[in-house]
């Protein structure tokens, strides 16, 4: 009588994990929002860093020739948790892919509103997550943001027709977001500029871009997830006071005129985003500041949800 129970259990987690891994995807794919955010607000962010940096252990045995070892760690992995999350999170971004990709090129300033909102949110939520708030903190945290204005203010926009090495490299680095709350994995490409080019490859199914993209994104894991954790552990304030100054830094991208984050335009010509300007009329403000203001509503109430998952 227990194991068709046990069945049905196992089931309803699954399809639980499944909605996470959608929600962690969802928040993935739109700048401002991180997946390691979510998983923290929906209680699974201590197993996931776990699992993570089980595999990395993994990956690091099957280097040194231990299969014996590699296969103990692959076992350790908690694969009900992981498997559904990794559907759920394919599945979002595959879905909502096509629909971002369109917005950012026929409503470029209006998405850069939204974004701008999401990132103010993320700032607000991030800073609640520290412990200490002394002078430190505050030091790291204005001099990050200041050096990332002023070296974003360098940059030309989306990249046109990127490498493989590119999209290796954005999967690498964008991946620690699952593994930092507070920073956005779409919030680092759009800092590359590989943000659009990454959600066109998804949209036009090219499937070698997202396989180098993925391979990235594990290599990425293997290297960052475990020297992440030990950083956290010890220096755990001083890494979110320097991630919130990024994010601040990085809402010079973000704002919203006169082209929006940077687009590519006609025959593959980039459009900087860097740029900015007061809305020429009133009428161009209304729409990206109520996106702006809408959003940063919805991600402060849905952190407010989950005030005891703070660590």
């Amino acid at each position: 009588m227990t194991e068709p129970s046990t069945r049905q259990g196992a089931s309803t987690a699954a399809f639980f994990n499944l909605l996470r891994g959608f929600a962690m995807g969802a928040a993935d794919i739109v700048p401002g929002v991180s997946g390691g955010t979510v998983a923290l607000i929906l209680g699974i962010y201590e197993r996931l860093l776990a699992s993570v940096r089980t595999g990395a252990r993994a990956l690091a045995r099957l280097l040194k020739g231990d299969v014996a070892g590699f296969v103990a760690q692959l076992r350790a992995i908690e694969w009900a948790l992981i498997i559904p999350l990794l559907v759920g999170i394919g599945g979002a971004i595959v879905a909502l892919s096509s629909v971002i990709d369109r917005l950012l090129s026929d409503e470029p300033e209006a998405m850069a509103g939204l974004f701008f909102g999401l990132v103010v949110a993320s700032i607000l939520v991030a800073w609640g997550l520290l412990d200490r708030r002394d002078s430190k903190r505050v030091g790291v945290l204005v001099a990050t943001a200041v050096i990332a204005f002023v070296l974003l203010g360098w940059q030309s926009g989306s990249i046109s027709n990127p490498s493989l090495v590119a999209y290796f490299g954005a999967g690498a680095i964008a991946i620690c977001a699952m593994i930092l709350p507070g920073v956005s994995g779409s919030f680092l490409l759009l800092m590359l500029g590989m943000y659009g080019p990454f959600v066109g490859a998804v949209h036009d199914r090219m499937l070698g871009e997202i396989a180098v993209f993925g391979i990235g994104a594990i290599v990425g894991l293997a290297l960052f997830s475990t020297l992440l954790g030990w950083v956290l552990e010890r220096h755990r304030d001083t890494l979110l006071a320097a991630l919130i100054g990024l994010m601040a830094g990085s809402l010079r991208v973000l704002w919203p005129w006169p082209n929006g984050v940077g687009v590519i335009g006609e025959e593959d010509e980039t459009i900087s985003g860097t740029g900015i300007e007061l809305p020429a009329t009133f009428g161009d403000a209304v729409l990206p500041t109520a996106l702006a203001i809408v959003a940063f509503v919805i991600v402060v109430g849905l952190t407010s949800l989950a005030p005891a998952s703070k660590h």
